[in-house]
């Protein structure tokens, strides 16, 4: 039998979906229905049921998953020995992320990763708003809020801190800020309350409770634009907001918020040479990073 069928019902069994398990694949979905029916055609039963939820797997499927796994291990532990594997490693993994971290952080690093896998594929999707796994919606996503349950692989990446901003301009012409209390004289800067996609990023509640924002947005790259224009003060994540000149500290060092950046990928995924490459790369690329 051919190792490429396997390795498009490997996919297809994932996924669920054929649209899903050819992109991660790198092909038209055509070709994923066409090696699928071939090695039906091979094991002399159908594999898949057709459903309006996806496809699902039979009972013959269920039998042949593990001896497909098998195969597939064995593959990549053969083909990681060889010197040329990272040039030859492909195929397409997405990663997803919030905003500014997707922007300004794995821009970069995702880059580099492209460099060292020149035939990778990488889809970066830097969104203000949570990633859905279950979905698949991305195959790696990087979070705020770790899962308290479910069937992935989950790591801590790093730590940073948000601070306080204004533009020079605004703290000129406002009353002086010297001390917490003093903040709820300002205008904030800050996320639109009912699309908050975390509670993780309810900074404002918790400093100054009696605001709700005078200038809101759910993108915290346009928040800091706003802040920057003079539209008040705002919570900002350090890793952007430090090194834009625009900007003046508030209260620092003694109001800053630390949050978490959790790393996850579905268990399913782990022994894809491609996407273990790649959560290796990211983990390996943030240790000891306190951004």
């Amino acid at each position: 039998m051919d190792w490429d069928h396997f390795r498009y019902f490997l996919e297809l069994a994932r996924a669920e979906r054929l649209v899903t398990a050819a992109r991660r694949l790198g092909v038209d979905h055509t070709t994923v229905a066409r090696r699928v029916s071939a090695l039906e055609k091979q094991v002399g039963q159908p594999l898949f049921l057709r459903t309006t939820q996806g496809y699902l797997l039979t009972e013959a499927g269920r039998h042949l998953l593990p001896a497909a796994e098998a195969m597939e291990n064995a593959y990549a532990s053969v083909h990681q020995l060889r010197p040329e594997a990272a040039e030859q490693l492909s195929g397409q993994v997405r990663v997803g992320a919030t905003e500014a971290y997707g922007v300004l952080m794995l821009s970069k690093q995702l880059t580099q990763l492209s460099k060292r896998y020149p035939h990778l594929q990488i889809d970066l999707l830097a969104l203000p708003r949570a990633l859905q796994l279950s979905r698949n919606e991305a195959d790696i996503v990087i979070t705020l809020e770790r899962p308290e349950k479910g069937p992935f692989i989950i790591t801590r990446l790093t730590d940073y801190e948000l601070r306080l901003y204004a533009a020079p301009s605004y703290l000129a012409q406002h009353k002086a800020i010297r001390s917490k209390e003093d903040l709820k004289h300002h205008r904030f800067v800050t996320y639109v309350d009912d699309l908050l996609f975390t509670k993780e990023l309810n900074f404002l509640a918790e400093l100054v409770p009696a605001s709700h924002g005078h200038w809101r947005s759910t993108s915290v790259l346009a928040q800091q634009e706003a802040v920057a224009h003079g539209a008040g003060i705002a919570i900002l994540p350090a890793f952007a907001a430090e090194h834009d000149k625009r900007l003046a500290p508030v209260l620092q060092p003694d109001i800053a918020f630390t949050r978490t950046f959790w790393m996850l990928m579905p268990t399913e995924l782990k022994g894809l040479s491609r996407m273990r490459a790649t959560w290796d790369f990211l983990r390996n690329s943030n240790l000891g990073d306190g951004s």
